[in-house]
Protein backbone atom coordinates (compact mmCIF):
# COMPACT_ATOMS: atom_id res chain seq x y z
CA UNK A 1 0.00 0.00 0.00
CA UNK A 2 2.95 2.40 0.95
CA UNK A 3 4.67 1.78 -2.63
CA UNK A 4 1.20 2.46 -4.13
CA UNK A 5 0.56 5.76 -2.32
CA UNK A 6 4.40 6.83 -3.14
CA UNK A 7 3.99 6.24 -6.71
CA UNK A 8 1.70 9.38 -6.96
CA UNK A 9 4.94 11.11 -6.45
CA UNK A 10 6.81 9.45 -8.69
CA UNK A 11 3.99 9.70 -11.09
CA UNK A 12 4.19 13.55 -10.83
CA UNK A 13 7.66 13.39 -11.68
CA UNK A 14 7.32 11.66 -14.61
CA UNK A 15 5.18 13.40 -15.81
CA UNK A 16 6.48 16.33 -15.79
CA UNK A 17 9.87 14.72 -16.97
CA UNK A 18 8.79 13.35 -20.03
CA UNK A 19 6.14 15.86 -20.82
CA UNK A 20 2.86 13.80 -20.65
CA UNK A 21 0.36 16.47 -20.24
CA UNK A 22 -1.71 16.30 -23.03
CA UNK A 23 -1.94 12.45 -22.12
CA UNK A 24 -3.38 13.56 -18.44
CA UNK A 25 -5.54 16.83 -19.37
CA UNK A 26 -7.69 15.12 -22.03
CA UNK A 27 -9.43 12.59 -20.34
CA UNK A 28 -9.24 14.75 -17.24
CA UNK A 29 -11.45 17.68 -18.60
CA UNK A 30 -13.69 15.05 -20.13
CA UNK A 31 -13.82 13.10 -16.44
CA UNK A 32 -14.23 16.40 -14.47
CA UNK A 33 -16.72 17.92 -17.22
CA UNK A 34 -19.09 14.38 -16.61
CA UNK A 35 -18.35 14.29 -12.82
CA UNK A 36 -20.01 17.70 -12.24
CA UNK A 37 -22.86 16.90 -14.68
CA UNK A 38 -23.29 13.60 -12.38
CA UNK A 39 -22.69 15.19 -9.25
CA UNK A 40 -25.79 17.95 -10.58
CA UNK A 41 -28.01 15.03 -11.02
CA UNK A 42 -27.27 13.46 -7.68
CA UNK A 43 -27.83 16.07 -5.51
CA UNK A 44 -31.07 16.78 -7.00
CA UNK A 45 -32.71 12.99 -6.76
CA UNK A 46 -30.84 11.66 -3.59
CA UNK A 47 -32.39 14.04 -0.81
CA UNK A 48 -35.63 13.00 -2.26
CA UNK A 49 -35.04 9.43 -2.68
CA UNK A 50 -34.36 8.88 1.17
CA UNK A 51 -37.37 10.83 2.34
CA UNK A 52 -39.59 8.80 -0.24
CA UNK A 53 -37.87 5.88 1.59
CA UNK A 54 -38.54 7.04 5.19
CA UNK A 55 -42.34 7.83 4.72
CA UNK A 56 -42.94 4.68 2.56
CA UNK A 57 -41.32 2.63 5.23
CA UNK A 58 -43.63 4.28 7.79
CA UNK A 59 -40.18 5.41 10.05
CA UNK A 60 -40.34 8.90 9.58
CA UNK A 61 -43.96 8.82 10.87
CA UNK A 62 -43.18 6.72 13.70
CA UNK A 63 -40.40 8.90 15.11
CA UNK A 64 -42.62 12.10 15.12
CA UNK A 65 -45.25 10.09 17.46
CA UNK A 66 -42.52 9.00 19.61
CA UNK A 67 -40.98 12.57 19.85
CA UNK A 68 -37.87 10.96 21.21
CA UNK A 69 -34.53 12.87 20.76
CA UNK A 70 -31.81 10.07 21.20
CA UNK A 71 -34.17 7.95 18.26
CA UNK A 72 -34.48 11.36 16.45
CA UNK A 73 -30.67 11.63 16.42
CA UNK A 74 -29.82 8.20 15.41
CA UNK A 75 -32.56 8.70 12.80
CA UNK A 76 -30.56 11.92 11.19
CA UNK A 77 -27.03 9.82 11.84
CA UNK A 78 -28.27 7.00 9.65
CA UNK A 79 -29.90 9.35 6.92
CA UNK A 80 -26.51 11.05 6.93
CA UNK A 81 -24.68 7.15 6.61
CA UNK A 82 -27.47 6.70 3.86
CA UNK A 83 -27.14 9.27 1.66
CA UNK A 84 -23.12 9.05 1.92
CA UNK A 85 -23.35 5.47 0.81
CA UNK A 86 -26.06 6.74 -2.23
CA UNK A 87 -22.82 9.03 -3.21
CA UNK A 88 -20.36 5.94 -2.59
CA UNK A 89 -22.91 3.57 -5.03
CA UNK A 90 -23.45 6.45 -8.00
CA UNK A 91 -19.42 7.42 -7.43
CA UNK A 92 -19.11 3.64 -8.60
CA UNK A 93 -21.19 3.39 -11.17
CA UNK A 94 -19.94 7.02 -12.94
CA UNK A 95 -16.45 5.38 -12.49
CA UNK A 96 -17.18 2.50 -14.21
CA UNK A 97 -18.79 4.13 -17.25
CA UNK A 98 -15.66 6.54 -17.14
CA UNK A 99 -13.76 4.04 -17.58
CA UNK A 100 -15.51 1.88 -20.11
CA UNK A 101 -15.21 5.32 -22.36
CA UNK A 102 -11.60 6.33 -21.03
CA UNK A 103 -10.28 2.82 -21.82
CA UNK A 104 -8.12 3.35 -25.24
CA UNK A 105 -6.54 6.21 -23.38
CA UNK A 106 -6.07 4.04 -20.43
CA UNK A 107 -4.42 1.56 -21.87
CA UNK A 108 -2.06 3.71 -24.46
CA UNK A 109 -1.21 6.03 -21.29
CA UNK A 110 0.24 3.07 -19.19
CA UNK A 111 2.04 1.36 -22.27
CA UNK A 112 3.41 4.72 -22.99
CA UNK A 113 4.78 4.78 -19.34
CA UNK A 114 5.95 1.18 -19.07
CA UNK A 115 7.73 1.91 -22.98
CA UNK A 116 9.64 4.76 -21.34
CA UNK A 117 10.62 3.18 -18.12
CA UNK A 118 12.23 0.57 -20.48
CA UNK A 119 13.99 2.96 -22.86
CA UNK A 120 12.15 0.70 -26.23
CA UNK A 121 8.63 1.76 -27.83
CA UNK A 122 5.70 -0.65 -28.14
CA UNK A 123 4.36 -0.72 -32.10
CA UNK A 124 1.13 0.80 -32.28
CA UNK A 125 -1.58 -1.97 -33.22
CA UNK A 126 -5.35 -1.46 -33.95
CA UNK A 127 -6.04 -5.17 -33.08
CA UNK A 128 -4.04 -4.74 -29.48
CA UNK A 129 -6.50 -1.77 -28.84
CA UNK A 130 -9.73 -3.41 -29.73
CA UNK A 131 -8.64 -6.23 -27.43
CA UNK A 132 -7.74 -3.66 -24.51
CA UNK A 133 -10.51 -2.16 -24.98
CA UNK A 134 -12.90 -5.39 -24.97
CA UNK A 135 -10.80 -6.42 -22.06
CA UNK A 136 -11.08 -2.91 -20.26
CA UNK A 137 -14.93 -3.35 -20.92
CA UNK A 138 -14.95 -7.10 -19.46
CA UNK A 139 -12.80 -6.15 -16.22
CA UNK A 140 -15.26 -3.17 -15.48
CA UNK A 141 -18.38 -4.87 -16.20
CA UNK A 142 -17.07 -8.23 -13.50
CA UNK A 143 -16.05 -5.17 -10.64
CA UNK A 144 -18.83 -2.91 -11.52
CA UNK A 145 -21.34 -6.82 -10.56
CA UNK A 146 -19.19 -7.46 -7.43
CA UNK A 147 -19.11 -4.01 -5.97
CA UNK A 148 -22.59 -3.31 -6.59
CA UNK A 149 -23.52 -6.62 -4.88
CA UNK A 150 -21.25 -5.74 -1.75
CA UNK A 151 -22.56 -2.08 -1.85
CA UNK A 152 -26.34 -3.34 -1.49
CA UNK A 153 -24.89 -5.59 1.18
CA UNK A 154 -23.70 -2.91 3.10
CA UNK A 155 -26.57 -0.29 2.19
CA UNK A 156 -28.71 -2.93 4.27
CA UNK A 157 -26.11 -2.81 7.01
CA UNK A 158 -26.42 0.74 7.60
CA UNK A 159 -29.48 0.91 8.72
CA UNK A 160 -28.50 -0.89 12.03
CA UNK A 161 -27.77 1.61 14.93
CA UNK A 162 -24.56 2.03 16.21
CA UNK A 163 -22.76 -0.80 13.36
CA UNK A 164 -24.14 0.76 10.61
CA UNK A 165 -21.87 4.20 11.81
CA UNK A 166 -18.59 1.84 10.24
CA UNK A 167 -20.07 0.69 6.81
CA UNK A 168 -19.06 3.52 5.21
CA UNK A 169 -15.09 2.92 5.71
CA UNK A 170 -15.99 -0.68 4.75
CA UNK A 171 -17.51 0.78 1.39
CA UNK A 172 -14.91 3.15 0.47
CA UNK A 173 -11.75 0.28 1.16
CA UNK A 174 -13.98 -1.56 -1.20
CA UNK A 175 -14.21 1.16 -4.02
CA UNK A 176 -10.50 1.91 -3.57
CA UNK A 177 -9.77 -1.52 -3.94
CA UNK A 178 -11.92 -2.15 -6.80
CA UNK A 179 -10.75 1.42 -8.54
CA UNK A 180 -7.23 0.56 -8.14
CA UNK A 181 -7.59 -2.94 -9.99
CA UNK A 182 -8.87 -1.64 -12.51
CA UNK A 183 -5.87 0.48 -13.11
CA UNK A 184 -3.37 -2.21 -12.60
CA UNK A 185 -5.36 -4.72 -14.93
CA UNK A 186 -3.84 -2.52 -17.84
CA UNK A 187 -0.25 -3.90 -16.93
CA UNK A 188 -1.72 -7.10 -16.25
CA UNK A 189 -2.88 -7.18 -19.95
CA UNK A 190 0.20 -5.88 -21.87
CA UNK A 191 2.39 -8.52 -19.96
CA UNK A 192 -0.33 -11.33 -21.39
CA UNK A 193 -1.65 -12.14 -18.53
CA UNK A 194 -5.44 -13.69 -18.83
CA UNK A 195 -8.37 -11.63 -16.73
CA UNK A 196 -7.91 -15.03 -14.58
CA UNK A 197 -4.25 -14.34 -13.70
CA UNK A 198 -5.43 -10.71 -13.66
CA UNK A 199 -7.63 -11.22 -10.79
CA UNK A 200 -5.01 -13.96 -8.62
CA UNK A 201 -2.19 -11.84 -9.32
CA UNK A 202 -4.07 -8.54 -7.80
CA UNK A 203 -6.36 -10.52 -5.04
CA UNK A 204 -2.65 -11.42 -3.84
CA UNK A 205 -1.85 -7.55 -3.84
CA UNK A 206 -4.61 -5.85 -2.48
CA UNK A 207 -1.87 -3.28 -0.99
CA UNK A 208 -0.90 -1.62 -4.76
CA UNK A 209 -5.28 -1.76 -5.40
CA UNK A 210 -6.30 -0.22 -2.04
CA UNK A 211 -3.44 2.24 -1.60
CA UNK A 212 -3.98 3.61 -5.61
CA UNK A 213 -7.36 4.09 -5.01
CA UNK A 214 -7.43 6.08 -1.72
CA UNK A 215 -4.81 8.40 -3.56
CA UNK A 216 -7.10 8.40 -6.46
CA UNK A 217 -10.29 9.19 -3.85
CA UNK A 218 -8.00 12.11 -1.99
CA UNK A 219 -7.34 13.82 -5.05
CA UNK A 220 -11.07 14.57 -5.29
CA UNK A 221 -10.80 16.75 -1.89
CA UNK A 222 -8.76 19.33 -4.43
CA UNK A 223 -11.46 20.58 -6.30
CA UNK A 224 -10.96 20.70 -10.14
CA UNK A 225 -7.25 20.52 -10.39
CA UNK A 226 -7.14 17.28 -8.56
CA UNK A 227 -10.53 16.09 -10.42
CA UNK A 228 -8.40 16.67 -13.19
CA UNK A 229 -5.11 15.18 -12.53
CA UNK A 230 -6.58 12.11 -10.67
CA UNK A 231 -7.89 9.43 -13.61
CA UNK A 232 -4.48 9.71 -15.47
CA UNK A 233 -2.13 10.00 -12.65
CA UNK A 234 -4.00 7.05 -11.50
CA UNK A 235 -2.99 4.79 -14.71
CA UNK A 236 1.07 6.05 -14.08
CA UNK A 237 1.02 5.34 -10.44
CA UNK A 238 -0.31 2.12 -10.80
CA UNK A 239 2.29 1.21 -13.63
CA UNK A 240 5.24 2.74 -11.83
CA UNK A 241 4.05 0.65 -8.61
CA UNK A 242 3.62 -2.78 -10.18
CA UNK A 243 7.16 -2.06 -12.48
CA UNK A 244 9.49 -3.13 -9.89
CA UNK A 245 7.53 -5.71 -8.84
CA UNK A 246 7.79 -7.34 -12.25
CA UNK A 247 11.67 -6.62 -12.17
CA UNK A 248 12.10 -9.07 -9.15
CA UNK A 249 9.59 -11.34 -10.27
CA UNK A 250 11.89 -11.72 -13.54
CA UNK A 251 15.18 -11.72 -11.30
CA UNK A 252 14.20 -14.63 -9.64
CA UNK A 253 13.47 -16.54 -12.52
Amino acid sequence: MIIAIQAYAQAHEFIKKHKLWKWILIPGILYTLLFLLGMYFFSHTSGNFIEWMALKTGLKNWLDRLNNGFLGFLFAMGTFLLWLLLLLLYFSLFKYFFLIVGSPLFAYLSEKTEAIIEGKDFPFSLMQMAKDIARGIRIAARNSLWQTVYMLSILFLSLLPLIGWLTPILAVLIECYYYGFSMLDYSMERHKKTATESIYYISRHRGLAIGNGIVFYMMHLLPFVGWVLAPAYAVVAATLSIYPLKEQANAYR
